[in-house]
């Protein structure tokens, strides 16, 4: 192999676009093109936001491009003064190019959802073609980029209708995307979600061959809760209120800064947290999240105290008060600062005792106005409370496992419903770290393992239990180690599924070995009732080129070689080009993204998982086989077995 030379040469400068393109995933969630479209859609708000519009059109079309427009003022098309372009080029055809920059108070919006000064740019980079029309000062204005580049320079005609906007056009290009489809599902919600933000405001979404869908709310977000809540019974009346900060003493909080809410409580049934920052969705929460919850459990465990309400030995803590609540908020500030250019997360600092400025007095003020509603939602967190501390005593270990509480490396679910809930064991902290992102934090739960636990085949309880790998594992789930002849208690289960989870190669073969010799060897009765699960992650990614006007570029994940083998041959079988495709190998669940994570291993509605599910009569057998493999005293058994089976015994030699 030649020597590299490392010197000025080996500095590459990508100009333009070239960026995304080269690397999708930092601009963008690569599972599905929404992210793109939304680009568009916040750009249309931002206009109604500042006040110019009161109405957004989104379209989709068979042929796969969606079309946004809006009501503004019309993205400028006058030369840029240092670019020499067109301003509507610039935007569109450079990376952090925007009007949304200037300090505040000087620039032409004062909030928007959009800073980072890559959102329309990195739309165009990741579309096939994607067509620009504004109407503005008496003219229509159009131009069309392809793969990112400039196709068809501005043109610019007289008009006789008096209109201004901007419609932008973008056929997402498949090959950058896992899916080349739109969830129409999250499109709707979205596109919906913006009328009850801006009140006053009409969406509308149109999906070619199917029924016009509009919104308007004139009450914004109580109106929009009402809806949410589809008819269940609040345990006390609705919260709902706004404050938006005219002047502050805190010099953080800037003029037009506040948020406006929707709060209530159930008593059964799902809940749902619906947040948003400059009409942007914030589906991870974040720092105005925090501040909220806050300035809300402060007014009621203050408003508790007074009164004396908790029992005695109860203390509250949030997740008391937040079990059984269901919100809609909307947060708007000046300066936003977000986790990743996807905004799922406010991290902007100051946002925290903003929210918590804006909602703690409110309803503070409103429990003592209305204490009877303040005594029932009490109640009701002391319910939980009570819920919490009796589900703690369930999980407490033994005095001979030395446990108490629950592992510090797990990551819990919120929801309370065993048969929902679901406990990812997963392989190392870094895969740990994507799933953690990935994940359903209302249902799903992650522990992290670190290398290969402990083989349990010869061993007896007491020392299964001295394992701390094991010993976290046994206090998670909430069963006690034991034998096939034992009945244990399993009503201290806090898991419906316990899925293995571990890369799909000869390392993580191993230690799924391991693990499920612990659940076979030391929690049978789990086995038997059918909680245990190994998933199925992909070992191989295929990136398939696009095959004429009817067959967009795709992504296809196989479980191993044998599948690649049969993807590659129908591949062949469809006329796709020899070689055309390109194949890659997962190292690790570490090395996928959270989104593919998520949508190969992860959601429930895509991933492969292998139930562990066997009779008493199956287990006797099946122990029998875990005996033979994995006791140490077995070594002659084993390779006699090996001799025997060798044509279809896969080693790691």
């Amino acid at each position: 192999m030649a020597k590299q030379v490392y010197d000025a040469s080996s500095i590459q400068a990508l100009k333009g676009l070239e960026p995304v393109r080269r690397m999708p995933g930092m601009y963008t969630h690569t599972v599905h093109p929404l992210h793109i479209v939304q680009e568009a859609i916040d750009n249309a708000v931002d206009e109604a936001l500042a006040g110019f519009g009161k109405r957004i059109s989104v379209r989709v079309f068979k042929d796969g491009s969606v079309e946004v427009e809006d009501e503004g003022r019309g993205i400028p098309v006058d030369m840029h003064p240092v670019e020499k372009k067109p301003a509507v080029e610039v935007a569109f055809g450079m990376l952090h190019a925007g009007g949304k920059f200037a300090k505040s108070g000087e620039g032409v919006y004062h909030i928007s959802g959009g800073l980072h000064g890559v959102g329309v740019a990195v739309s165009n980079a990741l579309s096939r073609r994607l067509e620009v029309v504004v109407y503005r000062d008496g003219q229509k204005h159009a131009l069309a980029f392809e793969g990112g580049e400039l196709r068809q320079k501005l043109k610019s005609e007289r008009i006789k209708e008096k209109r201004t906007g901007t419609v932008v056009r973008l056929w997402p290009d498949p090959k950058y995307f896992d899916s080349p489809a739109i969830p129409m599902a999250e499109l709707e919600h979205l596109v919906r979600s913006k009328a009850y933000l801006l009140p006053g405001l009409t969406t509308v979404l149109e999906i070619e061959g199917k029924e016009t869908k509009r919104w308007k709310y004139e009450r914004g977000m109580a109106q929009y809760f009402e809806f949410m809540l589809q008819g269940r019974e609040l345990a006390a009346p609705l919260f709902a209120g706004e404050r938006y900060f005219r002047d502050s003493s805190i010099p953080e909080i800037e003029p037009g800064e506040g948020a406006a809410w929707a709060i209530g409580w159930v008593a059964e049934g799902e809940v749902f947290a619906d947040s948003h920052v400059n009409l942007i969705p914030t589906r991870s929460g974040g720092t105005h999240e925090a501040g909220f919850r806050a300035g809300i459990f402060d007014a009621i465990n203050t408003f508790m105290d007074a009164r004396a309400l908790a029992p005695k030995g109860v203390k509250l803590i949030a997740d008391d008060v937040w079990a059984r609540a269901c919100f809609t908020l909307s947060a708007r500030i000046v300066r936003t600062q977000f986790h990743g250019q996807t905004k799922e997360k406010l991290t902007t600092r100051h946002a925290a005792k903003l929210l918590e400025l804006c909602v703690k007095d409110a309803f503070a003020l409103w429990l003592n106005e209305h204490p009877e509603e303040g005594r029932k939602l009490a109640e009701l967190a002391i319910e939980q409370a009570l819920a919490r501390l009796a589900r703690g005593k369930k999980v407490e270990r033994k005095k001979s496992s030395g446990i108490a509480t629950l592992p510090g490396k797990l990551v819990d679910c919120a929801s309370g419903d065993v048969t929902r809930n679901e406990l990812f064991l997963v392989e190392g902290d870094s895969a740990g770290g994507s799933a953690k992102e990935a994940r359903d934090k209302e249902s799903q739960a992650i522990l992290p393992l670190r290398g290969k636990v402990l083989n349990t085949m010869s061993k007896d309880s007491r020392t299964v239990l001295a394992n701390k790998e094991l010993q976290a594992i046994a206090t998670a789930i909430g069963v006690d180690p034991h034998g096939p002849e034992e009945s244990p208690d399993l009503s201290g289960l806090r898991y419906g599924k316990v899925i293995l989870m571990t890369d799909a190669d000869v390392d993580g073969g191993h230690i799924q070995a391991l693990l499920l010799t612990f659940f076979f060897m030391h929690a049978p009765k789990l086995v038997e009732a059918g909680h245990v699960y190994v998933a199925q992650p992909p070992l191989f990614k295929v990136e398939i080129p696009a095959q004429g006007k009817g067959k967009p570029a795709r992504r296809a994940y196989c479980l191993d070689d044998d599948e690649l083998e049969e993807t590659l041959a129908a591949l062949k079988k469809e006329k796709v080009k020899d070689g055309s495709w390109e194949i890659s190998r997962f190292k690790g669940l570490g090395e996928m993204s959270p989104e593919q994570l998520w949508e190969t291993t992860m959601n429930p509605d895509t991933r492969r998982l292998v139930r562990m599910q066997l009779d008493s009569g199956q287990l006797k057998k099946a122990r029998a086989t875990f005996e033979l493999l994995m006791d140490s005293g077995e070594a002659e058994g084993r390779r006699n077995w090996m001799r025997e089976h060798w044509k279809t015994v896969e080693a790691d030699v």
